[in-house]
């Protein structure tokens, strides 16, 4: 029987794997649950390429983390260009937000690092920016107080989507951010 040919490793690919096992892991455990060996398992690799890619399991967490960062500042961009080409109204926030809501990734990767930076200075102050950039794009319209309790409204409406069976409707995020808002010109939807 002929030797069949040997499979070239791809280290980037084979790093990558790891890295987005980490970050899967975190969503479904929380980061400090997480382990070298079931990262392995999940990237489906031996156990010493974690340690090979990764010295420490605090570095494989931060590499785990700036993926799911990376997805988090993806929406962001939309959220922004988004409100740019509609308007920062209750109406256009709420239908950005239910379209975001639909990306359970996405949801569970700002989740997932909203709960790391609990312990962690560093993730801390980048999901503070997520909220404070929300506010600032809010702000010039409706005014500092205003764009910052729709901030922190929006923040517990992405908490209560992860915890709840089914997310809130869309009606009820616009009827709460226009009086937040105070967006008069908002029509009042029956769902």
């Amino acid at each position: 029987m002929p030797d069949s040919p040997r499979r070239r490793r791809d280290p980037q690919a084979r790093r990558n794997a790891i890295v987005l096992a980490a970050a899967e892991l975190i969503v479904e455990v929380g980061v400090d649950a997480i382990t070298h060996r079931m990262v392995a398992a999940r990237a489906d690799v031996p156990l010493g390429a974690t340690t090979q890619y990764f010295d420490t399991l605090d570095d494989l967490r931060e590499a785990a983390l700036q993926l799911l960062v990376s997805h988090v500042d993806v929406q962001m961009q939309r959220m922004r260009e988004t409100l740019a080409a509609e308007g920062a109204t209750a109406e256009a926030i709420a239908g950005f937000l239910a379209r975001a809501m639909a990306d359970a990734a996405g949801i569970e990767a700002d989740r997932a690092v909203v709960t790391a930076a609990v312990h962690d200075p560093k993730l801390r102050e980048l999901a503070r920016s997520w909220s404070q950039d929300f506010a600032a794009v809010l702000e010039p319209v409706h005014g500092p107080e205003r764009a910052t309790a729709a901030a922190v409204f929006l923040d517990g409406v992405l908490w209560h989507s992860q915890i709840d069976d089914a997310p809130l409707p869309r009606h009820i995020i616009e009827t709460a951010l226009a009086g937040i808002l105070g967006d008069d010109s908002r029509t009042t939807r029956e769902n």
